[in-house]
């Protein structure tokens, strides 16, 4: 049998160890065996987090024979691993362990440097501290999972999910693959990707700066033509004056500013209402809905469709009482 290990350290979120824990625990051979033996590990024998505490009977030299390791994310609080633990999984992987984190169990990972020169993800909302902590990996905000082959990694939560169910098509094939989605209640695969979650900011700009009027004067007529003509002429400058400053106050061009607030306006409407693509490609001012579609896409990595889909709507399985 396959040999899956959990490694769960303080302030382990349950979450991320249980997802893992079921999906191995639940794969079955089509002769009906278990393929994967799934085992906690811990650095010492209880381990805490918020609002329970768990007896781990295995201890870190658990991971020494175990052929794939699952490190789940930890909460803000904790602090960072200590030296046994980066210790032995640096020991795992130059003994060729496979070795997968959940979450925010990738910062566990690239404190060990095994992320080093690697493409990498996590919960997008901590993917701009991974990069800045650990510049020599390369963050990828915007996917539900990384395969490097030996070292994997998921965005937050679910996507912990994904990862594991690609293990086990790379391991035993997309049949038995299924059969775990299935179980779990969950697709095979998933239609786009982590950027459809991520909330987009437009960038900050400081208050009672000479911007500040003018981005009111644009979220207010987004459905209309708002060309940098325009913009230009509110703000009582030339387009190349105008250019200029608004980078320096914004950190990015008028136009990409306008079609981020575009896309923005988009998600809410998909969110909150149940207006056709056409009528929301309009209100959102884009120009026809392929350009909106081919846009959205962009940005939020799925289409609009998909993007309702998944936010707005009632869950097949629920029926109205009336």
């Amino acid at each position: 049998m396959h040999t899956v290990a959990i490694l769960v350290l303080d302030d382990v979120v349950p979450f991320d160890m249980a997802a893992p824990m079921q999906t191995f625990d639940w794969t079955r051979l089509p002769d009906g065996r278990r393929p994967y033996r799934v085992r906690l590990c811990a650095e010492s024998p209880e381990v805490r987090t918020e609002g329970l505490s768990l007896r781990v009977d295995l201890g870190l030299e658990a991971l020494e024979t175990a052929d794939t390791i699952i490190v789940p994310g930890r909460s803000e609080e904790s602090g960072p691993p200590s030296g046994p633990v980066l210790d032995a999984l640096r020991r795992a992987a130059g003994a060729g362990t496979r070795i997968a984190s959940v979450c925010v169990g990738a910062f566990v990972l690239a404190e060990a440097g095994l992320l080093d020169g690697l493409r990498a993800t996590t919960h997008w909302i901590a993917a701009a501290e991974l990069a800045r902590r650990h510049p020599r990996v390369e963050v990828l905000p915007d996917v539900l999972y990384v395969d490097n082959g030996q070292i994997l990694t998921s965005a937050g939560a679910a996507a912990g999910l994904d990862m594991c169910l690609h293990m086990i098509r790379r391991d035993l094939g997309s049949a038995v693959a299924a059969h775990a989605a299935r179980m779990c209640v969950v697709p095979l695969e998933r239609e786009g990707g982590q950027a459809q979650f991520i909330v987009h900011e437009q960038p900050p700009v400081p208050r009672g700066s000479e911007m500040e009027p003018l981005l009111s004067w644009i979220e207010d007529n987004l459905a209309g033509e708002v060309t940098l003509k325009a913009m230009a002429a509110r703000a009582g400058l030339s387009e190349r004056t105008f250019s200029r400053r608004f980078r320096e106050q914004t950190g990015t061009t008028p136009l990409q500013w306008l079609l981020r607030a575009r896309v923005r306006r988009a998600q809410y409407l998909l969110e909150n209402g149940d207006h056709s693509i056409e009528r929301i490609a309009r209100q959102a001012g884009f120009g026809s809905p392929t350009a909106f579609r081919e846009r959205f896409r962009r940005v939020v990595g799925t289409t609009p469709y998909a993007y309702r889909a998944a936010f707005h709507g009632k869950p097949a399985a629920v029926a109205d009482s009336a």
